[in-house]
This record gives structure tokens, C-alpha cells and sequence, in this order.
């Protein structure tokens, strides 16, 4: 494993842990050159889906970009850090299990909405504006009013 402090490719295995889903085993190590210590994850390779965006163009799917887009939503909010990994995790394992090979970036943008409105109602509002392109502040209302009345509605 390449050092990231002097890029030495030389490394040893510290300690080792499994995450709590048993899927990503957590690496500490020590680099042989320089000695000091770092990080790494191992998650095994699956095949998510390519997404296909509004104009059709087609792109491998992106952990960080989606990861980036939910962490932005959830900016200044009392959502932990692995809540929201936990949230990607379980979107990508969604995203498996549906054996799609391709999936719309509208699709998968209403199933971040389904998870962010169950994890921190203000991130879901703010993903929600950004993703549907509100244009003034009545779409707004409207999306707080079906919030609202979904609230209302589940116990």
C-alpha cells in the first residue's frame, strides 16, 4: 500500500477491524520508510448501476458524489458523519439488489429524498430544493405542506 506522506510502497498492518455490517474491514498501518501510520478501507467491488442524466449522457455511478451531495444537504445539521455514510451504504446496496444495470438520475435522486426525509427532515428540504430546481419560494411552501402532511399521516 503507497504511503500518502513519502509514497513508499513498503507497509505493515497495525490492526485490523471489520465494520459493524461485516462489508469494510478497516486497515491501520505503518509505513516502513517513514513510520508514519494511515488508514485504509477494504470493501469489496460490487457493480452498481450507471446513472443516466437528464440529457442521457451516461457515468459510472460516484460513492463520493453522492456522499458530497448528502453531506452538503445535511451542512450544520446534528447528523453524524456515519449516519449519513450508513444512508449512502444503504442506497448502494439498494442500487445492487435491484439488478439494474443503468438507473436515471431522477430515480435515484427520489430514493436519496426517501432516505434524507427519514434522517433530518431540514437536509431533505434543502437536497429537495436543489433536486427539483424550485424556482421561488411557493414550490417552497409546497414541498413544506406535503412534508407536513406526511407527518401528519405516519404515527
Amino acid at each position: 500500500m503507497k504511503c500518502p506522506f513519502c509514497a513508499d510502497l513498503a507497509s505493515k498492518v497495525i490492526d485490523s477491524r471489520t465494520s459493524s455490517q461485516g462489508d469494510v474491514i478497516r486497515r491501520r498501518r505503518e509505513c516502513e520508510a517513514c513510520a508514519r501510520r494511515f488508514t485504509t478501507y477494504e470493501r469489496v467491488e460490487e457493480v452498481l448501476p450507471f446513472v443516466v442524466k437528464k440529457d442521457l449522457r451516461r457515468e459510472m455511478y460516484d460513492r463520493q458524489k453522492l456522499l458530497g451531495g448528502i453531506r452538503k444537504a445535511c451542512d450544520k445539521r446534528p447528523v453524524p458523519l456515519d449516519r449519513i455514510e450508513a444512508t449512502v451504504d444503504q442506497l448502494e446496496r439498494e442500487l445492487i439488489d435491484s439488478g439494474e444495470k443503468e438507473v436515471t438520475s431522477e430515480a435515484l435522486g427520489a430514493r436519496v429524498m426517501n432516505h434524507l426525509r427519514k434522517l433530518d427532515e431540514i437536509a431533505y428540504v434543502r437536497f429537495a430544493s436543489v433536486y427539483r430546481r424550485f424556482r421561488d419560494l411557493e414550490e417552497f411552501r409546497e414541498e413544506l405542506d406535503a412534508l407536513e402532511r406526511a407527518r401528519k399521516e405516519s404515527p
